[in-house]
């Protein structure tokens, strides 16, 4: 009854706020530029002011680092482009889970939602605004490190900011992102500019016998791998919003194909711009790559450092939220989820419930005194998923035909893609095998508990727990089920 109330409600004010007839479903208001802005603005966060110090570390010379950078940028816009395929053959929001689905049936799919939303990508979030708290906090404690419960309020307000903005209105959050997108550009470019300027001055010394010195060993090259594409993070984070894009035919793969070598670009001209300011022994020993550089080139002006590298952040953990939102709100409408996820704001007309979901977990996180440990298989769990997904799309050119496909690529990328995502995944065990790896499995394989107790049997007991909450969340969010598209 509540949820008829709901929807008689929503058609009163249907004239009030637009002359055009809205259902309660995702609307496509993210065009190209947002798209992109997206892109840019999820990648470019922490990681390119972290990850240089652990690519240098695994390769100890300039030459095979930089090398390494490339070939991060070869391999997420080759995956991207395999994503761009998958995304306008199976236009449905929720990144790999729609398309694990589609290639291998309910239960990977559901594994893959299961390690996501109660790992992958809370702690992801919640790493991401726990850097944009110590960027923010260290200024105001000179000489010391700010306390952890600083750290930590200012890291649970973000989330609380972001989580709000993202719940109120899609196109708010896309204004938000394109502004810190812009802002995170002009630290890069002041990076950039300033490096290439000191270049141009003769600041050659770390690029002369720039191969001396290079580790082979596979091990070292899959840790320098990892850390490099962990920087690149987020380059298949359009798939996730793919019901919201305005005509996804041309701007879903319109947008990897500029953001991506976009990216790719500014970072292998940072690391040249860091290269020109420090010897590889001074990058190994700083503490923090881009506040080193800003000390050592802007002074007095380097608080401007810190201030946009905090800006970059926020607009990780904004892209991040905007995104990961869909895939708790795919799984609820499959039924993987609670039902109430995949209902849709009848005022805001976004998924709120999920939003306000994700945001609850990612706090939970911050609680515990470290939680850098998740980042250690965070990337094995990733590219686990990663490869199975792509696989899938090899899988599907044979047994399903009959789907559309706007976006076709060779199926060389593809199967490339599937033996790069193998020895991501496995590398680091052979040559570096510890405990967190198989925690992650055993973790990834637990999901199949909850999957045959609460998705496929469905117990009776089960549901009659959660029709009421539901019914309860329904009425205090005033949130409806989502209604088909118009045929």
């Amino acid at each position: 009854m509540g949820e008829t109330s709901l929807r008689e409600r929503r058609e009163d004010r249907k004239s009030a706020q637009s002359q055009e007839p809205q259902t309660t479903r995702l609307q496509r208001e993210v065009g190209l530029i947002s798209g992109i802005c997206i892109i840019v603005g999820t990648i470019i966060g922490s990681g390119i002011f972290i990850s240089p110090k652990s690519v240098l570390s695994n390769t100890a010379a300039v030459g095979p680092c930089l090398l390494v950078w490339v070939a991060c940028g070869i391999i997420a816009t080759l995956g991207a482009l395999c994503f761009a395929e998958l995304g306008t053959m199976i236009t449905k929001s929720g990144g790999e889970y729609p398309y694990l689905m589609e290639a291998f049936g309910p239960i990977p799919a559901y594994l893959f939602s299961w390690a996501s939303l109660i790992v992958m990508k809370p702690s992801s979030f919640a790493i991401i605004c726990l850097s944009f708290s110590e960027y923010v906090s260290v200024p105001f404690y000179s000489g010391c490190e700010p306390p952890q419960v600083v750290v930590k309020c200012l890291a649970a307000a973000a989330i609380l900011l972001i989580t709000t903005v993202n719940a109120l209105s899609v196109r708010l959050g896309s204004y938000v992102q394109n502004f810190f997108t812009a802002a995170k550009l002009v630290i890069v470019a002041i990076i950039i500019i300033s490096g290439m300027v000191l270049l141009a001055q003769g600041n050659t010394k770390s690029f002369e016998n720039s191969f001396e010195g290079t580790k082979l060993s596979a091990g070292a090259i899959s840790l320098a791998f990892y850390n490099g594409l962990w920087a690149y993070d987020g380059w298949n984070q359009l798939n996730y919003i793919t019901e919201e894009l305005r005509n996804p035919f041309r701007n879903l793969p319109l947008s990897i194909v500029i953001g991506i070598p976009l990216v790719a670009v500014c970072y292998i001209l940072m690391n040249v711009s860091y290269f020109t300011v420090m010897t590889t022994t001074e990058l190994l020993q700083s503490q923090a790559v881009a506040v080193t550089f800003g000390d050592r080139v802007l002074y007095p002006a380097a608080w401007v450092i810190p201030l946009f590298v905090a800006f970059s952040t926020i607009g990780a953990a904004n892209g991040t939220c905007f995104t990961a939102g869909r895939l708790v709100y795919v799984a609820g409408r499959e039924g993987h989820m609670l039902k109430v996820l995949s209902y849709v704001s009848v005022k805001r007309l976004t998924p709120a419930p999920a939003i306000i979901f994700y945001g609850i977990i990612a706090t939970i996180y911050i609680i515990p005194g470290n939680i850098n440990s998740l980042v250690n298989y965070f990337s094995f769990a990733a590219w686990l998923f990663y490869g199975m997904t792509i696989l899938g799309l090899v899988v599907m050119r044979f047994t399903r035909k009959e789907l559309e496909r706007p976006i076709k690529v060779p199926i060389v990328i593809p199967i490339l893609m599937t033996f790069i995502s193998m020895f991501l995944v496995l590398a680091p065990i052979i040559s570096e095998p510890t405990w967190e790896y198989l925690y992650c499995v055993l973790f990834i394989l637990s999901g199949l508990v909850f999957y045959f107790l609460f998705v496929y049997r469905k117990f009776g007991w089960a549901q009659r727990i959660s029709k009421p909450i539901t019914m309860y969340l329904q009425m205090l969010m005033e949130v409806v089920p989502p209604e088909e598209d118009p045929k």
